[in-house]
């Protein structure tokens, strides 16, 4: 996919729990997992793609598979987890499938018993991936109401700005505000101090690190829209990568 198509998934993404009753066709299925296998190779994670998810959850309905997001128990995977956890979800979702985060509402015992996860390792979430039916349903409208009451503006997400932020930053700082989070908290909190973004969150061991990278991720991307390609050091600073500058071909374009 294309920079501009991650965007349009970006805008496109609504969370789905009611599901068509029809399962993932076996292309489709096929297509999942080469995207969870090329994850686990790149990032050092363990997702697992699982064809019938329906035993694991009471509130979803209709027929649907999920990625157990998981891989060892560190920070860093957490936060790639939420980093390349969410480019799956942005690709499935742009060719016309539902998807859920999930970090709460499903049977997280009986998973583990089906997966049989080394004691190294955890789960952080799991990702739900189906057809999703037409209309929204009571549960799904009554999940958003309670989780969406007030959206928050990228300015409320800093603890420190000392200077004016560049335009590609606000750009990706507008796709964070779009960015999912458990029960739409938006943990994230940036610093820009001396032309330096830097970003963390509180209670960093936990799901909070899942939504950080998803953060991370739609930042990079909104960034990459106004030329500016960069990407998250160990530190969770911004470094933006001078040599790898995007150049358009035509002035004003992407502006």
């Amino acid at each position: 996919m294309t920079n501009e198509e991650y965007i349009k998934a970006i805008d496109m993404r609504k969370s789905r729990r009611a599901y068509k009753s029809k399962p993932l066709d076996a292309d489709v299925m096929a297509v999942v997992k080469e995207m969870v296998d090329a994850v686990n190779k790149t990032a050092g994670l363990h997702l697992i793609f699982i064809e019938d998810a329906t035993p694991f959850f009471k509130i979803f309905t209709g027929k649907f598979s999920m990625i157990v997001v998981s891989g060892p128990d560190s920070q860093k995977a957490r936060e790639d987890s939420g980093y390349y956890g969410e480019s799956i979800v942005l690709q499935c979702v742009y060719h016309g499938l539902g998807t859920c985060w999930v970090s709460g509402t499903y049977n997280e015992n009986k998973v583990y018993e089906a997966i049989n996860l080394p004691k190294e390792e955890r789960i952080y979430a799991v990702i739900t991936i189906g057809y999703p039916r037409s209309s929204y349903s009571v549960i799904e409208k009554t999940m958003y109401k309670a989780t969406h009451k007030k959206n928050k503006p990228y300015p409320d997400m800093f603890d420190v700005l000392d200077d004016k932020l560049p335009e590609a930053y606000i750009y990706g700082l507008k796709l964070v505000e779009k960015a999912p989070s458990a029960v739409n908290r938006r943990p994230v909190k940036f610093r820009y101090e001396n032309g330096v973004l830097s970003a963390s969150v509180e209670e960093p061991y936990s799901d909070r690190s899942v939504d950080f990278g998803i953060a991370k991720l739609h930042f990079v991307l909104g960034c990459r829209a106004k030329g500016v390609n960069g990407r998250w050091t160990y530190e969770n600073r911004f470094e933006v990568l001078e040599h790898q500058r995007i150049k358009f071909e035509q002035s004003g374009v992407n502006e």
